[in-house]
């Protein structure tokens, strides 16, 4: 058996995957207090729960913020190290048939990649993400737990927060449905329950998340977007999706294993990878 395995190494999660040839094996997530020994903890436990010796692996391909801190062979195993543009672009590819697509990744920031059959081009990125979720509800809500923060959204009312065209005016605008937002927290007071302002919150950076993307990309004819990310496991991601539909005229889609685009991209990109020795 010869396994190449490709590594995620966020700034607070780890996500690890694993090709036995072209089989992809189940990807898997892990948490720890820092990136290495996430690294590490995610290697050992990926090992466990497949049954995998060391002398499986072929090669260990790593990337993420968390990669700057690996500056030896993970394991003495063959490890090399893919830029987190690159992989993030060619993971986003893979699981898309488009011949062109706009790669917007959802971490604890956000970046978009343009992605075509010849082409591949980092068009910047944006200050937003799972780390402004965390940051604001820990300052609102009192926690900073990502799925404490999910279950309070879903059951939220968003509508209670944000400023929609349907409170400015009883009849559609041109090009704006009733529900669009006209302003994120404009109806939000002291009195808003938690689960509204955690609703608003979420909102609030993915919507804007996406439609920067959109608009850094509005230029460029291409009209297929495909989200990555931790924050795709928001079920607020496929409302807003939705939504972006009919207001840009685009197609959005969120595939399986979105969260863990990036690391299969550092496989599957690992001509591209620098051998850490």
């Amino acid at each position: 058996m010869e396994v190449r395995i490709g590594i995620d190494i966020g700034s607070s999660t780890t996500k690890i995957v694993a090709f036995d040839n072209d089989k992809m094996l189940e990807p898997m997530v892990v948490r720890a207090d820092t990136q290495v020994a996430s690294l590490y903890g995610a290697f050992g436990q990926y090992l466990y729960e497949n049954s995998l010796e060391l002398s499986d692996v072929e090669g260990v391909y790593i990337t993420g913020v968390g990669s700057k801190y690996v500056n030896k062979p993970v394991y003495d195993c063959p490890t090399y190290k893919v830029d987190e543009f690159v992989a993030t672009g060619t993971g986003g590819y893979y699981l898309t048939d488009k011949k062109e697509v706009i790669v917007i990744s959802m971490g604890t920031g956000s970046f978009f990649v343009k992605v075509t059959e010849n082409e591949m081009k980092h068009l910047g990125g944006v200050g937003l993400g799972g780390g402004t979720i965390c940051g604001l509800a820990t300052v609102m809500l009192n926690t900073g737990d990502f799925n404490e923060i999910a279950a309070m959204s879903e059951k939220g009312d968003v509508s209670e927060i944000d400023l929609r065209i349907a409170d400015l005016s009883k009849e559609k605008l041109p090009g704006l449905a009733l529900d669009v937002t006209a302003s994120n927290f404009a109806k939000a007071d002291a009195q808003a329950k938690p689960e509204d302002l955690a609703a608003g919150i979420v909102h609030m950076v993915l919507e804007n998340i996406c439609q920067t993307g959109i608009l850094a990309s509005v230029n460029m004819g291409i009209k297929d977007y495909i989200l990555i990310g931790g924050l795709t496991k928001f079920f607020e991601c496929r409302q807003i999706t939705g939504a972006f539909k009919s207001l840009w005229d685009v197609d959005i889609s969120i595939p399986e294993y979105s969260d863990f685009a990036t690391a299969i991209g550092a496989v599957i990109a690992r001509d591209q990878a620098q051998e850490i020795k």
